[in-house]
C-alpha cells in the first residue's frame, strides 16, 4: 500500500470487501455445511464427556475402591480379581475402564500384586501399560519393572529401566533411591564405570538422603 493515497486505499478495501460477500454468497451452503459440522461436533463432545466420560468415571472409582478396601484387609486375591464380574478386582477395573485414570492406576496395582505373586513376567506386561501424568508413579513403574527383570535375570535390562528412573520425576528422594540402586546393580554386573558414575551424582546432589554413604560407594568400585 505503500505510495497510494488514502482515496485509492480505501477503493482497494471496498474491492477487497465486495470480493469477499461475492464469494460468500458463492459458497453459502458449503461454509453453512461446515459451520454446522463444527456445532454438532463441539456439542457431541460435550455430551460425550458428560453422558459418557463422566458416569464411565464414577464407575471405575467405586470398582477401585472396592479392589482398594479387599487390598488394606489383605484379601490379595480378591484385590488382584478379573476372574468374575461380581469382583472386578484391579484387573476387572482396567479391562473395563483402561481409558479413565482410575483404570491406569487399577493395572499398576495389579502389577505390584502379580509381583507379590512371584509372577514376574506378568507383573512386568501389567506395569508396562501403565500411564500417568504424575512423574513419581512413572519413577516408580520403572523401578518396579526393573525389579521384574531383576528377578527374571535380565540384570542388563534391569539396569536400563533404572537409569530412565532416575530421571523420570523431580523428586530428589526418589531419584536418589534409583540412582543407588542403579549403582548397585553396575556394581554386581562388573561394570565399575557406570557404578562409580551413579555414586558421584549422589555425592554431588543428593547428600542430604545419603548420609555420607556415597563416599563409601564410591570407594568400593575401586576394589570391586
Amino acid at each position: 500500500m505503500e505510495g497510494k493515497e488514502t482515496v485509492e486505499v480505501f477503493k482497494d478495501l471496498d474491492r477487497g470487501a465486495l470480493d469477499t460477500e461475492r464469494f460468500v454468497e458463492k459458497h453459502a451452503k458449503t461454509l453453512m455445511t461446515i459451520f454446522g459440522a463444527m456445532v454438532l461436533a463441539v456439542l457431541g463432545y460435550f455430551a460425550y464427556q458428560q453422558f459418557y466420560v463422566g458416569p464411565r468415571n464414577e464407575e471405575a472409582i467405586i470398582s477401585y475402591l472396592s479392589a482398594q478396601k479387599n487390598l488394606a484387609d489383605g484379601k490379595d486375591e480378591l484385590a488382584l480379581g478379573g476372574k468374575t464380574a461380581a469382583n472386578p478386582g484391579f484387573l476387572g477395573t482396567y479391562n473395563d475402564y483402561s481409558g479413565t485414570k482410575v483404570g491406569k492406576l487399577s493395572v499398576y496395582n495389579a502389577g505390584l500384586l502379580k509381583f507379590k505373586e512371584g509372577k514376574y513376567q506378568e507383573a512386568y506386561d501389567l506395569l508396562d501399560k501403565f500411564s500417568s501424568d504424575n512423574k513419581v508413579l512413572i519413577a516408580l513403574k520403572y523401578g518396579a519393572m526393573a525389579d521384574c527383570q531383576s528377578n527374571l535375570n535380565k540384570n542388563e535390562d534391569a539396569l536400563s529401566l533404572l537409569d530412565k528412573a532416575t530421571t523420570a520425576s523431580d523428586d530428589p528422594y526418589t531419584s536418589y533411591y534409583f540412582t543407588r540402586k542403579a549403582g548397585l546393580v553396575s556394581l554386581a554386573l562388573k561394570k565399575n564405570a557406570e557404578a562409580k558414575k551413579y555414586f558421584t551424582t549422589i555425592d554431588e546432589k543428593y547428600q542430604d538422603y545419603d548420609n555420607g554413604m556415597s563416599d563409601s560407594y564410591i570407594e568400593m568400585v575401586k576394589y570391586y
